[in-house]
């Protein structure tokens, strides 16, 4: 096992990757900006370093400092959490030349899942379904227009690197590519320095379903269950919840089986999400996520897995906690990202908090690093936290849920929170009947069917 690991992250995650460590008994470090000093997950770790300016570029994603941080305080392995260098393969390289453990993936498997056309291919390869789509790049000629044709419009534009719903442009029409095609590889070439996009079939009305899995990097994995993540605003998670209203257990053990076999024959290592859109009863891969994901609570609330205390474990060498039969779906869980942001708008909202009342009781969960008096700075994402609930069967979940965000205060800034306020009332998500495009219709206030 490590004896001291260096969390290269902030907020929440920090926050939750510390718990995880103290809980194996692992000494922990915590970097931190100026910004983030008084940073909650700084307070609580054994050491904290400050490596550099608030800026990301200057102190998150500053590999230099981080690996004198990790010098200094005699650190033996970095848990790079979500975002930031995360997914970062070069990063994971680098840490391996200097005798430090990187607690996620190898390499390789980092590189080839975080270009999207060799992920693509691969998934294919392995008998994961995928979507109908160009083979590779294409570019804004004639031979694109031939492929989507094949494809049937409408289609999807996307940049082959990146993600975030960065670089994804839908062509409705052959009048539509063209502009599409230019406007997706310039959004490329600005988010992630590759202008690279390919095309895939638009499907209509799917669901968006994730599966969690998780390898011992020596040919053994298992799936714990799908988590659907449909609710989206511009292609930006809202709210998460497991397992999906609309799979059956047949429907979940054969697509999770299919991915737990891929990753088997990958010898994938730690934790990772095989995301898909899911329509008309077929599943189709679009990404998957080499890291621990922002919604890992509710598989961890309807499995009682640990999964960053696991993915610690696996990365020192550890065995898979269980094996596939072992592994049991227990009632329903939802998670909701409480953001720093306008309910309406969703401009940010960064500033002090006056006030904060977390809701408790039987299963309820809060994942947040902010506090009474704590300064959302402004230079970051806009989580204040994430509320996860469980209940024995999704109708006490919601129940639940809407009773802890009546009890949730978060004054001196404006939040989401009156936005899940309605969700959790609207009878379309009661019915469990929504799709990847529901929210945006809702706010824009047009009819849903």
């Amino acid at each position: 096992m490590f004896d001291k690991i260096l969390i290269a992250n902030r907020g929440e995650i920090a926050l939750r990757i510390l718990r995880a460590c103290k809980e194996l008994g692992i000494s922990t470090v915590a970097v931190h900006s100026t910004a983030d000093a008084d940073a909650m997950h700084v307070r609580l770790a054994d050491e904290s370093v400050c490596i550099g300016p608030p800026p990301s570029k200057d102190s998150y994603l500053n590999i230099p400092a981080l690996l004198a941080a990790c010098e200094i305080t005699g650190a033996d392995a970095v848990h790079p959490g979500y975002g930031f260098l995360s997914e970062n393969a070069r990063f994971a390289e680098i840490l391996s030349d200097h005798n430090l453990h990187f607690i996620g993936p190898k390499a390789e498997h980092i590189r080839l899942m975080g270009d999207k056309i060799e992920a693509k291919k691969t998934a294919k390869r392995l008998g994961i379904p995928v979507v109908p789509g160009s083979d590779g790049a294409v570019t804004p000629d004639q031979d694109a227009m031939a492929i989507a044709k094949a494809i049937g419009f409408p289609v999807l534009v996307k940049a082959a690197a990146g993600g975030g719903g960065r670089g994804m442009k839908v062509a409705h029409t052959e009048a539509d590519l063209q502009l599409a095609l230019t406007t997706a590889a310039n959004e490329a070439k600005s988010a992630f320095g590759d202008a690279s996009v390919y095309l895939e079939k638009y499907l209509q009305k799917p669901r968006h379903i994730e599966i969690q899995v998780l390898g011992d990097g020596r040919g053994g994995a298992i799936h714990l269950g799908e988590r659907d993540c449909s609710l989206q605003r511009r292609h930006q998670k809202v709210w998460e919840e497991g397992p999906s209203p609309v799979l059956d257990a047949a429907a979940r053990a054969k697509i999770g089986n299919t991915v737990a076999k891929a990753m088997q024959e990958l010898k994938y290592i730690g934790v990772g999400t095989i995301e898909f859109l899911y329509e008309d009863g077929e599943f189709y891969f679009i990404e998957m996520n080499t890291r621990i994901q922002v919604e890992h609570p509710v598989t961890e609330m309807i499995t009682g897995i640990d999964l960053v205390l696991e993915q610690i474990r696996i990365a020192a060498g550890g065995d898979l906690p269980m094996t596939q039969d072992q592994v049991v779906i227990n009632g329903h869980s939802i998670e909701c990202r409480v953001n720093a942001e306008n309910p309406v708008s969703f401009r940010p909202s960064p500033g002090k908090i006056q006030q904060y009342h977390p809701p408790g009781g039987l299963g309820v969960r809060i994942d947040s690093a902010v506090y009474q008096g704590y300064v959302i700075p402004p230079y970051y994402d806009s989580l204040v936290g994430k509320l996860i609930v469980h209940g024995k069967s999704r109708v006490e979940c919601l129940m639940r849920l809407r009773r802890a965000l009546d009890e949730m205060v978060v004054d001196g800034i404006e939040t989401t929170l009156p936005l899940f306020r309605a969700l959790v009332r609207e009878p379309a998500i009661i019915d469990g009947d929504y799709h990847i495009h529901w929210l945006e219709q809702y706010l824009a206030g047009q009819k849903t069917d």
